[in-house]
């Protein structure tokens, strides 16, 4: 019998068990994050077969060794010229495969430790991209709602912004998500890792989704599992896309830039989030009501995005503790200022 490290079989099973059962019905991790790791894992596979000249059919746990882990780190950010925040999560996805591999068997526990050892690349924070208030207002008007699309587009961003919710959220939305006729109105979100979010919303909000509805979807008892935003294909609505919006997002942004010199040119829905975020911080709710309204599991990710002033907010803070040069003056002209000065 071969040792586990070099036993091939053993290898492709536990890989195929960590992605087709343990992430889905033991951690319960969304699409999203399985698609991820098995692109990690399979990217990895990929530099062994070659980089290193390991064939698929002979791939096992030996492989998966500090030094290969190390030079494949290096090759991914040097030669592939990945950005550090890729390479560390495809790295982070390896050491949770050999994690569970350890567990499943403790002879492999000395590989699992190596994976460990490898420290990721330092990342720069960059400061967080929003939309300007003019810049998001533009946007919000940009739809022609003279057009069937353009009400429905419409209505898709006054809800990515009201929400803060992620495109993904918006497009898993369905009729039966709505709760407009609570004594709170609220819209519950399907969000990461399976996890459901409740955002109340505002009032104008509220007016518009009823409009839409009337719209949308005028006949009553209609399936609640319907798509809120869905574009007809015969004859039947079906879910929107993440890509269909993003496209509808640059399209906007395009056409009002002229007018809106505010508008930036890189422009991705995940703005208009950051964008409600950044919104409310500065109006100075506290950061643990943000946090709920995101769908954040800890406070000190949305800390970590949000809690730093602004260019405007810092100016205007120090503005309050300047006295103007006109009253400085006077100050100084001022006969009881100066003998309180000229004493010991």
């Amino acid at each position: 019998m071969k040792p586990p490290a070099k036993d091939s079989v053993l290898f492709w099973k536990t890989a195929r068990d960590f992605l087709d059962h343990y992430l889905p019905e033991m951690r319960n991790a969304s699409h999203n994050t399985m698609d991820a790791y098995r692109q990690s894992l399979n990217h990895f596979i990929d530099y062994l077969e070659t980089e290193k000249h390991v064939a698929r059919k002979s791939m096992a746990f030996q492989e998966f060794s500090r030094q290969n882990i190390g030079d494949y780190l290096v090759w991914m950010h040097s030669q592939k010229e990945l950005a550090a925040k890729t390479c560390n999560l495809r790295i982070t996805a390896i050491r949770s495969f050999m994690e569970y591999a350890s567990q499943e068997n403790k002879e492999l526990m000395v590989y699992y430790n190596e994976a460990c050892s490898i420290k990721g690349l330092k990342t720069e924070r960059n400061a967080i991209e929003f939309l300007e208030r003019k810049a998001m207002k533009a946007l919000l008007t940009a739809p022609d709602i003279s057009l069937v699309k353009g009400r429905r587009n419409r209505m898709l961003l006054i809800l990515l912004y009201d929400s803060a919710a992620r495109v993904q959220e918006i497009v898993d939305l369905r009729l039966c998500d709505l709760h407009l006729d609570s004594d709170t109105p609220f819209l519950t979100i399907y969000g990461k890792g399976r996890k459901y979010r409740n955002v109340p919303l505002m009032e104008k909000t509220v007016s518009h989704l009823k409009n839409y509805l009337k719209e949308f979807y005028p006949t009553s008892g209609l399936k609640e599992t319907l798509p809120l935003f869905y574009s007809l294909r015969d004859g039947k609505p079906h879910a929107l896309s993440t890509d269909t919006i993003d496209l509808m997002l640059k399209k906007y942004a395009t056409a009002v830039r002229t007018r809106c010199p505010e508008m930036p040119e890189n422009i991705h829905c995940h703005m208009i989030r950051k964008t409600r975020a950044m919104d409310l911080y500065q109006e100075s709710i506290p950061l643990v009501h943000i946090m709920q309204l995101l769908g954040h599991e800890n406070i000190s990710t949305t800390s970590g995005f949000y809690a730093f002033a602004t260019l405007e907010t810092l100016r205007n803070s120090l503005q309050k503790t300047n006295p103007s040069n006109q009253q400085s003056e006077k100050l100084w002209k001022n006969k009881k200022t100066l003998n309180q000065l000229y004493r010991l």
